[in-house]
């Protein structure tokens, strides 16, 4: 049997769950199994679990329904390990280099124990300095193995279930598994230790906790803080099953009952329910206080006396007190300029307008993009709804007839802000929108990640630099109550690098259902618009932006390639749209559509595509067109931007390093060959899974109409779905 059974319970942290998985896998000390746990073999999870699987026989998948729990997919987990000893991973931590190695080292030093506790570190999301909460708990205890007697201050109470090591015999024998509900750990932690005969301790680092920026699930107010006192209530009636001596019983009391009191003190833990909550805790107080048990010092002691005696009123009086003293106003974000500041503080003190949807795109580039077609798709679904559309002053001329907009920075701008009830944008809202209560936020995104992006961006020096604050971009982050998803990778990514505490919404990008509704009159209307020759080949070249660069380069010469890659070839360029300018000019077969408003259009126009590193890739993917990677710098994109995965591993046709290949895939057709749809296929399967046609609709009815998930259309297989026709023959004879 291994050494180690390592349980990581996945639900909810997919997006770093690679992490845990591979921070095993790289551990010097191989003896162990790995047991991810996941809701099922197709969740995003399970994939990742999954993918880990096939190149590492020592990893072994089980899985566990989300309404199971954390205590629910840890038992999964228990039933499945064979090793002598066990330990719990959250599926956002890591094993530290080295953890196992140290781990096994110090059971061969000590011989079997029940359980071995050690250190751990938590570390903040993004500012702040780590903590070693376990470490003056450990330092006061014995060099060797001991009885719990030896250290009664170690209850298992104030520390993780994945704080320490289990021997499973031990476990088994005493039929020890995780209780239902919350607060699992002190269940768990207070039962464990009871019946444990020997333990030891670590005095190192083996688990590397990352805090969330939301803070704990825990932590969130709700009726769930209840199952506090189901979980004390377990762990004092084993207790006293098991005859436990005063000098044990009275440091798990303590720290049991300091929890309480913890949550009990916290108005936002419980909006309600604070009164039946303290009665029950009185009861349970005195009805396990051990004989001779004091009180600590102090106001915590004050606190105690009045659980005991069951004074909520005076209890609640304290806590008022208390709340009055240590609370701190938190500044109120304000738009720059004293008057319209003010303007925008009176409208703050209104109440929101319910039909008021005010939406914007690209920093206020224009009517495009996710944004765009929400709200085309809202005034057919919700016709009772007005929208406004934000942009610049210079783009004013670009919005549709029609449609109501706003200035950027005018006075309009700050009402209609300050009054929506919803709120929908591609990028971010100002540094000064204040999010109100009862407002909704909708981040639909503009891509699927290839490159860093969010805090990954950190690391990576050029954009870093570029990029401003970060800690002001999470806190714009922490207004969003939605974020859309085009794809799992997508949602793996989001949650990873724009950490908050919103809803995914993994139901494709509305910009793209126009790729499964346009018909052979849409393409050749758009073609011609564009003014392409009849009987041309439309390759759409649209290289991405790179931080390394001052100005755009398109990195090709396009008149040389349209020469040498056939007479029937034209090239539309579409730069990125930090490039957008104006139109360059067309000149011979290069048409310059940079400046049209419609990256759609452009993408229906097109034969097939050549991209470097463009998130356009994903989208364009849903016509099932050939696509062509030209990949002349990746070895030096991927450094200086970083990217999300292995394009060229995975990439969605063939690829090409330099512009002989390049022109040589289109004089001999290889370009649309069976190779490269078979590559096509597999990267369509990933990265397009939801993109039906009906990603508009699904939004308008979930977010603006408020409807049920399960009332929503269902997304129609990749298989059975019908891409908007290509113009041109795409395979030379």
């Amino acid at each position: 049997m291994p050494r180690f059974s390592i349980i990581v319970p996945s639900h909810g942290v997919a997006g770093r769950l690679g992490l845990a998985l591979d921070s095993v896998l790289a551990q010097s000390f191989g003896d162990f199994e790995l047991i991810p746990v996941c809701e099922a073999p197709g969740s995003p999870a399970g994939g990742v679990a999954a993918r880990h699987a096939a190149r590492d026989s020592r990893v072994t998948p089980v899985h566990a329904p989300p309404s199971a729990g954390l205590a629910g997919a840890r038992n999964a987990g228990l039933r499945a390990a064979t090793g002598t000893y066990l330990l719990f991973l959250d599926g956002d931590d890591v094993l530290v280099p080295g953890a196992l190695a140290a781990l096994d080292g110090r059971l061969t030093d000590t011989g079997p124990v029940d359980v071995l506790h050690f250190e751990h570190e938590r570390v903040p999301w993004w500012e702040g300095e780590p903590a070693n909460p376990a470490a003056p708990l450990l330092a006061r205890t014995p060099d060797g193995a001991f009885a719990p007697e030896d250290a009664p201050h170690l209850t298992g109470v104030s520390l993780p279930a994945w704080s320490a090591a289990w021997r499973r015999a031990f476990v088994a024998e005493r039929e020890l598994v995780f209780p239902d509900g919350h607060f699992t750990d002190v269940g768990w932690g207070g039962v464990a230790m009871a019946g444990a005969g020997r333990v030891a301790v670590l005095r190192s680092v083996v688990v590397r906790h990352l805090v969330r920026r939301q803070g704990s699930r825990l932590n969130l107010p709700g009726e769930h803080h209840a199952e506090l006192l189901d979980q004390v209530e377990l762990a004092l009636v084993r207790a006293a099953g098991l005859g436990l001596s005063a000098e044990r019983s009275g440091p798990l009391f303590e720290q049991l009952f300091t929890a309480v009191l913890k949550t009990a003190a916290h108005p936002r833990r419980l909006p309600s329910g604070r009164r039946a909550f303290f009665r029950r805790a009185s009861t349970l107080y005195r009805r396990h206080r051990p004989a001779g048990f004091r009180p600590p010092p102090g106001s915590l002691g004050v606190q105690h006396r009045l659980l005991a005696s069951g004074s909520y009123e005076a209890f609640a009086a304290l806590r008022g007190v208390r709340r009055a003293v240590t609370r701190a106003v938190a500044p109120l974000p304000r738009p720059h300029g004293l008057r319209t500041r003010l303007r925008y503080r009176t409208r703050l003190r209104r109440p929101l307008d319910p039909n008021l949807v005010v939406y914007c795109a690209y920093w206020g580039r224009g009517y495009a993009c996710n944004p765009a077609a929400i709200h085309a798709k809202a005034r057919e679904l919700a016709p009772h709804l007005r929208s406004v559309f934000l942009v610049e002053a210079d783009q004013a001329h670009t919005v549709p007839d029609g449609v109501e907009y706003a200035v950027i920075g005018s006075h309009r701008y700050w009402e209609v802000l300050a009054r929506a009830t919803y709120l929908v944008n591609n990028a971010n809202f100002a540094e000064g929108v204040v999010k109100r209560p009862g407002s909704v936020h909708l981040q639909t995104q503009h891509g699927t990640p290839l490159k860093t992006m969010g805090i990954d961006q950190s690391t990576y020096p050029v954009v870093a630099a570029a990029s401003g604050s970060f800690t002001k971009l999470l806190g714009r982050v922490d207004r969003w109550d939605y974020n859309l998803s085009a794809n799992p990778h997508s949602t793996r990514v989001w949650e990873r690098v724009f950490p908050g505490s919103y809803e995914h919404l993994e139901y494709g990008y509305p910009r793209n259902d126009v790729y499964c509704t346009a018909g052979a009159d849409d393409v050749a209307r758009v073609r011609a618009e564009l003014g392409i020759p009849q009987g041309a080949r439309a390759v759409l070249y649209a290289p991405t932006h790179r931080d390394h660069h001052t100005g755009f380069e398109t990195g090709l010469d396009l008149e040389a390639f349209c020469a040498a890659a056939g007479e029937d070839v034209v090239v539309l360029l579409r730069a990125h749209y930090f490039y957008d300018r104006g139109a360059r000019g067309n000149t011979g077969r290069v048409i310059d559509v940079t400046a049209h408003r419609s990256a759609e259009d452009v993408c229906l126009a097109a034969d097939v595509l050549i991209t470097d590193y463009s998130s356009i890739m994903f989208d364009y993917a849903n016509l099932d067109r050939p696509i062509v990677v030209y990949a002349d710098d990746w070895d030096v994109y991927r450094e200086t931007r970083g990217v999300c995965f292995d394009l060229l591993a995975e990439p969605p046709g063939r690829v090409a390093r330099t512009p002989g290949e390049l022109a040589r895939m289109f004089r001999d057709g290889s370009y649309a060959d069976a190779e490269s749809a078979a590559l096509r296929a597999r990267f369509r399967e990933r990265f397009c899974p939801f993109d039906d046609g009906r990603a508009a609709e699904r939004v308008v009815r979930r977010v603006l109409l408020g409807e049920p998930p399960e009332a929503l259309p269902p997304v129609i297989p990749l298989a059975e779905r019908v891409p908007a026709p290509a113009a041109a023959t795409l395979v030379r004879s």
